[in-house]
């Protein structure tokens, strides 16, 4: 049967399969040379993987849904690097599984939110978003300061996290929990924020 335009799409089997073939090999085209490809599999110049604080941090940050409002991906449009400075590269998230990039922002992008405010004023932020922010709709996540950090875990995810190429240590791995002791889930997201975007920033 010779393959035409209008014959193709009079066979919806056909039309299926050759779609998914065509979407497959398409996609495989562009997503396979990125494993390959320096730029996108070497860390920046002096990133590190997360301590155990800022990982617990960064874990209450996706338990909480702060990816939901806040985007970690800032595009390389000027509207988007005058108000958030340097675009994101991938070199910046080698660590980070899974990615928190995305387009969705009901509050502002957070990729270079580090050292931008003090501890304090993050704290204050959490407590109740409208003290600092009084246009916030954030909602407040006071309850973060009184629920101690969780070091029990904290071991176990790192040696995952080492399963798939972070790079942790035997001592940084036993002496995780030790990190956490006297700890809250707000000090551990705090930690976390402090700590984003600052190797483009010229900080570390």
């Amino acid at each position: 049967m010779k393959l035409t335009h209008d014959s193709i799409e009079r066979n919806l089997a056909l039309l299926i399969v050759l779609t998914v073939l065509v979407v497959s090999v398409g996609g495989l085209l562009e997503i396979v040379p990125l494993f390959f490809q320096k730029s996108t599999t070497t860390p920046v110049e002096g990133l590190k993987p997360y301590s155990p604080l800022r990982l617990t941090g960064r874990d209450i940050y996706i338990r909480e849904g702060c990816f939901l409002c806040h985007s970690q991906m800032i595009r390389p449009f000027r509207a988007e690097t005058e108000r958030y400075g340097h675009y994101s590269v991938a070199g910046e998230f080698v660590y980070d599984h899974p990615f928190q990039w995305g387009s969705k922002r009901t509050g502002p992008d957070l990729a270079r939110v580090g050292g931008r405010y003090s501890d304090e004023w993050h704290r204050a932020h959490l407590i109740n978003p409208r003290d600092v922010v009084p246009e916030s709709n954030m909602p407040a996540f006071a309850w973060l300061g009184r629920t101690p950090a969780d070091g029990a875990s904290i071991a176990g995810k790192m040696e995952a996290l080492r399963k798939v190429g972070v790079p942790y240590t035997d001592e940084e791995i036993a002496g995780a929990a030790k990190e956490l002791e006297g700890k809250t889930e707000m000090d551990a997201l705090i930690a976390y924020l402090q700590g984003l975007g600052l190797e483009l920033k010229g900080v570390r």
